[in-house]
């Protein structure tokens, strides 16, 4: 079984208690899952009209990870639903794209597949957080009203854990050409054994970055789900698990028009096809790049 290592953890003031930011930085360079550790009190956090101080202890698996200049690390939740815990969901049908980074601030974007306008207000996606969380900061909200709000805040966790599990191997890269770093040969083989796949992508996000801007350095990384490898051309063209795009800035953080979600297919020949559904209307637009990538297996 593989150990999950914690390498950084921050205090309730967002200050380094142990390991460091470059050490997270180092182990999602590597390709390494991501999980973050947090403590909250229910009546303050889950629901303020409660009495009950009990300490909650959370752990969540942040399956996109960022990696910009080469030096700052974020996290997004790809999978979750709004969680209530009492009741077991939260009100309102959306996906809840929870953003961490790697200072502790925080973000969560949500694209609604219903027209539920009650739901969304009891969500707390509002431009002014309730006074009933007195530990919830808000640096600043967009889209308010729209299917897809979102907010970039910080929340007074207790202690902020960053537990990464580093046992991914990079076997393979190619820049946008296609043009190899290495050998095929051990990517061939992991895919004949059953491995897991992951990629890293570089400049996925580019184009979120408005025209007179130079878009940072960044790689994306996300593992694949389906994988395909044509054994005469021997290429791997593989279908990504969901993911969330975000313009790529330190810190990471949400904006109008700058974040969408969807699916990828990679090849190791330097083309990405990408199917995003913009998340104001939800409707779909399948497109292609090329991209620089790095292969990972385990």
């Amino acid at each position: 079984m593989a150990d999950w290592n914690n390498v950084l953890e921050l205090n309730h003031s967002r200050e380094v208690a142990a390991g460091s930011s470059e050490a997270l930085a180092e182990a999602i360079r590597r390709g390494a899952d991501l999980r973050i550790g947090t403590q909250f009190r229910h009546g303050e956090h889950i629901n303020p009209a409660s009495d009950s101080m009990e300490l909650v202890e959370e752990v969540a698996e942040f399956g996109v990870t960022y990696l910009v200049d080469d030096c700052w690390s974020a996290g997004v939740m790809n999978l979750r639903q709004p969680v209530g815990l009492q009741p077991g969901f939260g009100p309102g049908s959306s996906m809840s794209f929870f953003m961490y980074n790697q200072n502790g601030e925080q973000a969560v974007a949500r694209p609604y597949f219903d027209d539920s306008q009650a739901g969304r207000e009891r969500d707390g996606l509002l431009a002014k957080p309730p006074v009933s969380l007195p530990k919830y900061h808000l640096i600043d909200g967009c889209d308010e009203g729209s299917n897809a709000p979102s907010q970039n805040f910080i929340y007074d966790f207790e202690v902020y854990q960053y537990w990464v599990r580093d046992d991914w191997r990079e076997v393979y890269s190619h820049d946008a050409d296609g043009q190899a770093r290495g050998s095929i040969d051990a990517l061939e083989q992991a895919h004949r054994e059953g491995r897991e796949v992951k990629v890293g992508i570089s400049g996925l996000c580019a184009d979120l970055v408005s025209a007179d801007e130079s878009p940072p350095q960044h790689e994306v990384f996300v593992r694949a789900g389906s994988c395909y490898y044509y054994t005469e051309q021997r290429r791997l063209t593989v279908g990504t698990h969901p993911l969330v795009r975000v313009r790529p800035a330190v810190p990471m953080r949400y904006a109008s028009r700058a974040w969408d979600f969807g699916w990828l297919v990679c090849r190791t020949d330097g083309f990405v096809d990408r199917r995003l559904y913009d998340p104001y209307s939800l409707t779909c637009a399948d497109s292609q790049m090329q991209c620089a990538m790095r292969w990972f297996v385990r």
